[in-house]
C-alpha cells in the first residue's frame, strides 16, 4: 500500500517546510515526502486541491494545506495543548507566528539572502518590529522554559521556525544580546533531537552579510507591498506567484491580527508608558524620565562594564543594571576569601548568614524579594565594614510541592501516574525536572542583585546534605529522641501522605457552603451542624449529639458528657447503641465537654478527631479507623463499606432519617482544613509514623532566649516563641512520598521461632543505620541472634522537608565532618526570615542545632513583616493582587497581567474577579522601576511590625529618586572637570565656606544615622537618612549653592567646593550601596579615585564610619535650617503671586541686630535658593511699600517687592472674581451643613470632608483678601 504524501516547496530557505518537517519528526508518521513547485495538470498530485504548500494527504482525495494546518495535523495530540485552555494558547501562538513574526522575519532576512529587493524603510520597520517581538518574548519566557506548558508544543515549533532565518542570518551577537530568555529558549528548542533531525545543526549569525540594493534573479517583491499583494507563507516558502486576497479575507485577517495584539501585547512597552493626554511639554518630560536606554557595548560575561562612554541623559534601569553582576561574581567579591584567608582571624569580625532556602519549584514573589532585599543590604553592609562575610545560598527540595508538580507534568505529557511509572523511574523524572528547572530561582536571585557566594550553593538533596540528614536521624533514633508511634496525622487523600500544619490552609466558613473537592464531580456541603440521637441500651431514652462530619459516626466508640452536667448524671455506667451495628458506646464523663454547646453531649470518634483521640486515650476507648488512604470507608457495615467519604456523608444522613434518629441540620460557622498543595479536605487519620520528642529540645531553645544567648527581634514575637516552646507537641517527621530523603530505618523480621513477629507500630522491631549492614548488626545484637537470621525492610516513607531544612545552618558546611567551613562559619551570626515560619523553621533549627552540635545555629533572629497589597489585603491570585517582582523590575502592561491569570489554576469566575482587581490597582499596568528602586522601597517599608502594605507607585517614586542621583552625579562629574584629583584621604580643609561646612555636617549626621539604623535593624531609619541627605540636602540645597561658585572666577572657593562635593558624593554612594548596588556601582566607577590602590568595586569599598566622618556641627545645622525656613517662605510668596519666572527684590526684617548678623551670613545662599533679584537685611529700617509679607519665624519676616512686577489693576480684578467664587463655595457649604437633618443623614466621613473643605475655602479667602489689600495700595 502506497504511503500518503507530504508535499513541500522547493524553496531553499522555507521555514514553513521546517515547521512541517519538525512536526513530522514529533509525530513519527510515515509519509512520502515530495518536493514540488506548483503542481501542473500533468502531475500525479494535480488531482489534489493543493491551494498552498506545504500540504499533506489526509485521506484519499483530500488534503490539508498550509504550514500551520499541516503541522497541527502531524503532531501528536499532546503537542496541540493539554486541555482546552492550553489548546487555545497554542492556537494563539500559531497565529502570532504567522501574522506578527513571519512577515518581519521575511522582510529583514530575505534581502540579506538575496531573495528580495532591499527596501531600506521596510527593513528598518522589520527591525523595529522584531525588537518589540523579542522583548515581548523575553518577558514571557523569563519564568518559563517553553511558550505553553512545561514541554515543547506546536507553539514553540511555529515561533522558532518563524525566527529561524533571522537567528541564522541577521541577528548578530550584539543585536540578540539583550534577549537572554529568548536566546535560551531558542537554543533549547533547536537542540531538541526532533529539531536536529529536521534542521540539522543550527548555527547562529556572527556577522551579517552586506545588504545588496540590486535586485537579483529569483528575488521576491513582497517587502513593502500593500496588504493583499502577497501572503507571508507564499513569500516564505511556496515559490508560487503571490495570491491576491479578497476584501473579506483581508478583513478576517485584520480582525485576527487585532485579537492577537490584544492577547499577546506585542507593543507592551508602548502600552506601559501610555498616559492620559497632557500638554506636549509634559509628554516630552515623562518620556525623558521613563525612557528605556540599553547598554549596547559588547561586554563578555564576567568582564568589567565599559564606563568610559558618556553618561546617558537620564537614568534607565536596563542600562544601569547591565553587565555588573557577572563581573562581581567573576571577581569573587561575594566570597569570604576575597582579600584574605578565612582561617585567619579578622580583627573587624565575621558575618555569616544562610538564606531561607526557597523551594526548587518556586519562582520569585514579593516575599522572596523582601527577604533578599533585607538580607543583601545587611550582607553588603557587613562586607563593606571589612568583616569576613558569607551569605550562603541554597535551595530546598520541597518534597510535596515538587512531587505534585512532576506528577501533574507526567500526567499532562504522558497520561501516566507515578504508580504506573514506578518509584525509581519517577524519582529519576523528578531529578530530570530539577536539573531543567532548578536554577530558575537562582537566576531570579541574581536579578535581584543578591551578593551570595554561589560556589557554596547547596541543594537539600545533595550528597553532602543527605549524609547530614541520615546522620541526624540515626543519632536521634539511637538516643530515643526519634521514635515510632501510631497517632493522628493531617492526611491528604489526594497526595496519599501526611502533611505538616504549615501545609494546611484554614478556610473560614460563615455557614452552609458548597466546596469543590478533588475526585468529586459535585461540590460537597460544609458549614452545617447535624443533630441525631443515639438510643440508650435497655431504655426508651435517647441522647442527642451533633457533628459537622456525620460520616464519622460510623467510627464512634463513646458518647461524652461533662462530669458536672446535672442532665446526665443518671447515665453513669450506661451505654448507647449504635444504629448500624451491634457496637455499644459507653457514656463517659470528661471535663473537655462544653455543657453550653448544643445538647452538652458529644459523640467520640477517637480515630478521626484530635480532641476525641485525647478522650479515647484517657478512657481507654476502642480506636476504629473507618477510612483508607484514598478516603474510602473501611471497617464499617454495609451499605457504607467501600463508599467515598463524602458520598457516605449523604448516605448516613439518609439512613438516620429512615430510622427516625435524625433531629435537625443548621448552619454552623466553622473552619475547614484544606491541603494547600492538593486543595483536598484534610482528614485526621491514625497512622504509624516517626516522631521526634521535642519537650527537652524545646526547653533548651526557650532557655536560650530567656538567658539572652539567642536574641529575637522584634521582641513582639517573644510571646509566640515561648507559647510554642512551652506547649510543644512531638513532631511527626514521616511523609508518604517518593521524593525526599529516604528514612534510614528498617523493620526487622527475625527468622527464629523463639522471637515473635513484630508489628509496624512496635518501635522495638525498627532499627536505624547509616547502611543496611550496620542496621542488620544492630538488629542481631538487639534480638541476640546471628546476622544471617535477620531480614530487613526499609521504611518506604521519606522525611519531612522541614527536617532537612532544620539542619541547614550546619549541614551546608559538611557536618558531621569537621570541615574548615564548619569550624569558621558555624555558628552563624544571624537568621533573617518572615515571622510566619518562626516555629516551622526557626525553632526547629535552634532545637536541632543545640541537640546535634551543642551550639546555637545563630546569635540573633530578625523577623521581617509580611507583604500585603496597597489596601492591606493578603496577596491572593483570586484577588489579582499577587505581584511578581520581575514585573516591577521590568514593567508589564495591564494586558500582560491579565495574560498571567490565564495560566493560573483559577476558575473562570475567579479570573474575572482578579482582572477587576488588576484594572483597579494597575489601570496602566506596572511601569518599569528597576531592581534598585524595588529593593530600596521594600527596605524603606520594613518597619518592625507584622505587615507591609506595598504600593507600586511608591516604588516608581524611588525610580525617580534614582534619576535624581543620576543627574546629581552628571553635574558633579561635569563640575569636577577632567583633571580633578581628590585628596588622598578624607579630611576637612581650612577655608571652607559655610555651606561646605554645613553639607559635611549633614553627611556626618547621615553616616551616624545609617550606622545606628543597621545596628538596630531599623531599615526605614537608614533609607530615610540616605534619601533625605541625597534629595533634600545635597541636591536641593548644596548643589544649587555651588552653581554660582563654579560660575565665578574665585578658583580657591571652587577648588574647596570640588573637594567637598567629591567627598559628599563618594560617601553618599557608599551609604546607599547596600540598598541600590547597581546604580551606585555605575556612578562610583565614573568618579575619580583618591589613590590608585582603592578597591576596584564599591561592593568591597569601606562603608563610611562615624570616626572618619566626625564633622557634625549642630549649631551650624540650626543656623542653616533657619536660613532655609526663610527660603521656603520666599518661595511660598513667589508661588502665591505667580512670580515663577520673575526675580523680585527681597527684604528680610529681623527682630534684633544679632538675628540680622546671622541672616547676613546666608543672604547669598537665600538669594540663590529663592531666585531673588536681591536680598536686603533690615532691623530698624522700614521696608519699602508695595511688598507682600510673610512670617518666616518669630525673629524674621519676609517682604517681597511686587510693585512694578505685576499689573495691580489686573490682579485686583482677578482676585475679586476669585473672591466671589470662594465666597459662593463657602455659602453653599454652610447652607448644606446648616440643614437640620445634616448630622443624622450625612455619613460622618462626608461631614469630615465638608468640614475640611470649608476650612480650606476660608483660608483661601483670607489669602485672597490680603493680596487684594496689598495690590490696592499699589494703585
Amino acid at each position: 500500500m502506497a504511503l500518503p504524501s507530504l508535499y513541500l516547496s522547493q524553496h531553499s530557505h522555507s521555514f514553513q517546510n521546517a515547521k512541517v518537517l519538525i512536526a513530522l519528526e514529533y509525530g513519527r508518521q510515515k509519509l512520502t515526502v515530495v518536493d514540488v513547485s506548483t503542481p501542473s495538470a500533468g502531475d500525479s498530485q494535480a488531482n489534489l486541491p493543493l491551494r498552498r504548500l506545504p500540504a499533506v494527504e489526509a485521506d484519499a482525495g483530500s488534503c490539508v494545506c498550509g504550514a500551520s494546518a499541516v503541522a497541527h495535523y502531524l503532531v501528536p495530540e499532546r503537542m496541540r495543548g493539554s486541555g482546552s485552555k492550553e489548546a487555545a494558547l497554542v492556537r494563539q501562538w500559531l497565529s502570532y507566528a504567522d501574522i506578527e513574526v513571519m512577515p518581519s522575519s521575511c522582510a529583514w532576512a530575505f534581502p540579506a539572502l538575496g531573495l528580495m529587493k532591499h527596501n531600506i524603510q521596510a527593513v528598518e520597520r522589520a527591525q523595529l518590529d522584531l525588537r518589540k517581538t523579542l522583548q515581548f518574548l523575553d518577558n514571557h519566557l523569563k519564568l518559563r522554559t517553553y511558550l505553553v506548558g512545561e514541554a515543547v508544543t506546536l507553539a514553540d515549533i511555529a515561533v522558532t521556525c518563524a525566527l529561524l532565518l533571522p537567528y541564522q542570518h541577521v541577528f548578530e551577537p550584539d543585536f540578540r544580546k539583550p534577549y537572554v530568555n529568548v536566546n535560551r529558549w531558542f537554543m533549547t528548542c533547536v537542540n531538541q533531537p526532533e529539531f536536529k533531525r529536521a534542521l540539522g545543526e543550527v548555527r547562529l549569525c556572527q556577522e551579517m552579510a552586506p545588504l545588496s540594493r540590486e535586485q537579483g534573479p529569483g528575488q521576491l517583491e513582497a517587502v513593502g507591498a500593500e496588504p493583499g499583494e502577497a501572503h507571508p507563507e507564499d513569500a516564505a516558502g511556496s515559490g508560487a506567484e503571490p495570491v491576491k486576497k479578497s476584501a473579506a479575507q483581508l478583513k478576517k485577517e485584520a480582525l485576527k491580527k487585532e485579537k492577537m495584539e490584544r492577547f499577546l501585547q506585542k507593543k507592551m512597552k508602548e502600552q506601559q508608558q501610555k498616559q492620559p493626554e497632557k500638554k506636549a511639554k509634559d509628554d516630552k518630560k515623562e518620556k525623558k524620565e521613563l525612557g528605556v536606554i540599553t547598554y549596547d557595548i559588547a561586554t563578555p560575561p564576567g568582564e568589567k562594564k565599559d564606563v568610559t562612554c558618556p553618561m546617558p541623559d537620564s537614568y534607565s534601569p536596563q542600562y544601569v543594571e547591565a553587565a555588573w553582576y557577572s563581573w562581581w561574581e567573576k571577581q569573587g567579591f561575594f566570597k569570604p576569601e576575597y582579600g584574605r584567608r578565612i582561617s585567619e582571624p579578622n580583627p573587624r569580625g565575621q558575618f555569616m548568614l544562610c538564606i531561607p532556602p526557597p523551594n526548587v519549584t518556586g519562582s520569585l514573589h514579593l516575599g522572596h524579594a523582601l527577604t533578599n532585599a533585607i538580607q543583601d543590604s545587611l550582607t553588603r553592609w557587613h562586607r563593606m565594614r571589612g568583616e569576613t562575610t558569607l551569605w550562603n545560598p541554597g535551595c530546598d527540595h520541597a518534597g510535596i510541592a515538587t512531587q505534585v508538580v512532576v506528577e501533574k507534568r507526567l500526567w499532562r505529557e504522558e497520561r501516566k501516574s507515578r504508580h504506573e511509572l514506578g518509584r525509581q523511574r519517577f524519582v529519576e523524572e523528578v531529578w530530570k525536572w530539577k536539573n531543567e528547572k532548578g536554577d530558575r530561582i537562582y537566576h531570579q536571585l541574581r536579578k535581584l542583585g543578591s551578593s551570595m557566594d554561589w560556589d557554596r550553593a547547596c541543594f537539600t538533596m545533595d550528597p553532602k546534605l543527605s549524609t547530614a540528614v541520615e546522620e541526624a536521624f540515626v543519632r536521634l533514633h539511637d538516643e530515643g529522641v526519634v521514635y515510632r508511634s501510631t497517632r493522628l496525622v493531617n492526611w491528604s487523600c489526594s497526595l496519599n501522605s501526611a502533611i505538616s500544619d504549615i501545609e494546611v490552609d484554614k478556610k473560614e466558613l460563615p455557614g452552609r457552603t458548597l466546596l469543590p473537592v478533588p475526585n468529586y464531580t459535585e461540590k460537597v456541603e460544609f458549614g452545617v451542624l447535624v443533630s441525631f440521637a443515639y438510643r440508650l441500651e435497655g431504655s426508651d431514652e435517647e441522647i442527642v449529639v451533633a457533628t459537622t462530619r456525620i460520616e464519622t459516626m460510623l467510627g464512634d466508640t463513646a458518647v461524652a458528657v461533662h462530669s458536672k452536667d446535672p442532665r446526665y448524671q443518671n447515665l453513669a455506667g450506661m451505654f448507647a447503641v449504635h444504629p448500624f451495628c451491634d457496637r455499644k458506646l459507653p457514656v463517659v464523663f470528661d471535663d473537655f465537654v462544653d455543657m453550653g454547646f448544643g445538647t452538652g453531649a458529644v459523640k467520640i470518634t477517637p480515630a478521626h478527631d484530635p480532641n476525641d483521640y485525647e478522650v479515647g486515650m484517657r478512657h481507654g476507648l476502642e480506636f476504629i479507623n473507618i477510612m483508607d488512604d484514598n478516603g474510602f470507608l473501611v471497617n464499617v457495615p454495609e451499605p457504607f463499606l467501600g463508599m467515598k467519604r463524602f458520598d457516605a456523608r449523604k448516605a448516613v444522613l439518609e439512613a438516620l432519617k429512615q430510622r427516625g434518629l435524625f433531629k435537625e441540620v443548621k448552619d454552623n460557622p466553622m473552619v475547614v482544613p484544606i491541603c494547600s498543595r492538593s486543595k483536598d479536605i484534610v482528614e485526621p487519620l491514625l497512622k504509624p509514623q516517626w516522631y521526634i520528642r521535642c519537650s527537652e529540645m524545646a526547653k533548651m531553645a526557650a532557655d536560650a532566649v530567656r538567658s539572652g544567648d539567642l536574641k529575637i527581634i522584634p521582641e513582639m514575637h517573644l510571646k509566640t516563641w515561648f507559647n510554642w516552646m512551652d506547649n510543644i507537641r512531638d513532631w511527626c517527621i514521616s511523609r508518604q512520598l517518593w521524593w525526599g530523603h529516604c528514612i534510614p530505618a528498617y523493620f526487622v523480621t527475625v527468622n527464629d521461632p523463639v522471637v515473635p513477629a513484630g508489628e509496624d507500630a512496635d518501635g522495638r522491631y525498627w532499627v536505624s543505620g547509616r547502611t543496611e549492614e550496620i542496621a542488620k548488626q544492630k538488629a542481631a545484637k538487639r534480638f541476640k541472634v546471628a546476622p544471617n537470621q535477620i531480614s530487613l525492610r526499609q521504611d518506604e516513607d521519606v522525611l519531612d522537608t522541614w527536617f532537612s531544612s532544620g539542619l541547614f545552618p550546619f549541614s551546608i558546611f559538611g557536618w558531621p565532618s569537621e570541615t574548615e567551613d564548619l569550624k569558621v562559619f558555624y555558628p552563624g551570626t544571624l537568621l533573617e526570615t518572615g515571622h510566619d515560619i518562626l516555629f516551622f523553621w526557626v525553632a526547629r533549627m535552634v532545637m536541632l542545632g543545640l541537640k546535634l552540635t551543642g551550639k546555637l545555629p545563630f546569635k540573633e533572629v530578625y523577623l521581617h513583616a509580611i507583604v500585603r497589597d496597597a489596601h492591606g489585603r493578603k496577596m491572593s491570585k483570586s484577588l489579582g493582587n499577587v505581584i511578581d517582582p520581575l514585573d516591577v523590575i521590568l514593567g508589564v502592561s495591564l494586558e500582560g497581567l491579565h495574560a498571567q491569570l490565564l495560566e493560573s489554576n483559577l476558575e473562570p469566575t475567579e479570573i474575572e474577579r482578579a482582572k477587576e482587581g488588576q484594572r483597579a490597582d494597575y489601570p496602566n499596568g506596572i511601569p518599569e522601576c528597576g531592581t534598585d528602586a524595588l529593593r530600596f522601597a521594600l527596605c524603606a517599608y520594613t518597619s518592625q511590625g507584622r505587615d507591609i502594605n506595598l504600593d507600586v507607585n511608591r516604588v516608581l517614586g524611588y525610580r525617580h529618586f534614582c534619576n535624581k542621583l543620576w543627574n546629581a552625579t552628571r553635574f558633579t562629574i561635569r563640575s569636577l572637570g577632567e583633571g580633578f584629583r581628590p585628596e588622598s584621604t578624607v579630611q576637612r580643609q581650612s577655608g571652607e565656606s559655610l555651606i561646605d561646612c554645613w553639607i559635611l555636617s549633614r553627611l556626618s549626621h547621615a553616616v551616624e544615622l545609617c550606622d545606628r539604623g543597621f545596628e538596630l535593624y531599623d531599615f526605614p531609619g537608614v533609607t530615610t537618612a540616605i534619601y533625605n541627605f541625597w534629595l533634600y540636602e545635597l541636591c536641593d540645597v548644596y548643589l544649587e549653592c555651588l552653581k554660582p561658585v563654579f560660575a565665578s572666577t574665585d578658583e580657591k572657593a571652587a577648588r574647596m567646593a570640588r573637594n567637598t562635593l567629591y567627598t559628599c558624593l563618594d560617601a553618599a554612594l557608599r551609604l546607599l550601596s547596600p540598598f541600590m548596588p547597581f546604580i551606585t556601582e555605575e556612578l562610583y566607577q565614573r568618579l575619580p579615585r583618591r589613590v590608585v590602590q582603592d578597591p576596584p568595586s564599591i561592593t568591597v569599598t569601606s562603608y563610611p564610619e562615624c570616626e572618619e566622618y566626625n564633622w557634625r556641627d549642630e549649631e551650624l545645622d540650626c543656623n542653616v535650617e533657619f536660613a532655609l525656613a526663610i527660603v521656603r517662605t520666599v518661595r511660598s510668596l513667589r508661588a502665591d503671586y505667580n512670580l515663577t519666572k520673575t526675580r523680585a527684590d527681597c527684604y528680610l526684617k529681623c527682630l534684633d541686630q544679632s538675628t540680622a548678623e546671622l541672616v547676613s551670613l546666608f543672604t547669598s545662599y537665600v538669594q540663590t535658593l529663592s531666585s531673588c533679584k536681591s536680598v536686603t537685611v533690615l532691623v530698624d529700617e522700614d521696608c519699602p511699600p508695595g511688598c507682600a509679607v510673610a512670617i518666616a519665624s518669630d525673629r524674621c519676616s519676609v517682604h517681597l517687592m511686587l510693585k512694578g512686577l505685576i499689573d495691580a489693576d489686573k490682579e485686583v480684578t482677578k482676585l475679586r472674581n476669585k473672591q466671589g467664587e470662594v465666597q459662593k463655595q463657602i455659602a453653599k457649604l454652610r447652607e448644606k451643613m446648616s440643614k437640620t437633618d445634616y448630622c443624622t443623614k450625612v455619613p460622618q466621613k462626608i461631614q469630615d470632608l465638608d468640614e475640611e473643605k470649608l476650612k480650606q475655602c476660608e483660608t483661601e479667602l483670607l489669602k485672597v483678601e490680603e493680596a487684594m489689600r496689598i495690590f490696592e495700595k499699589m494703585i
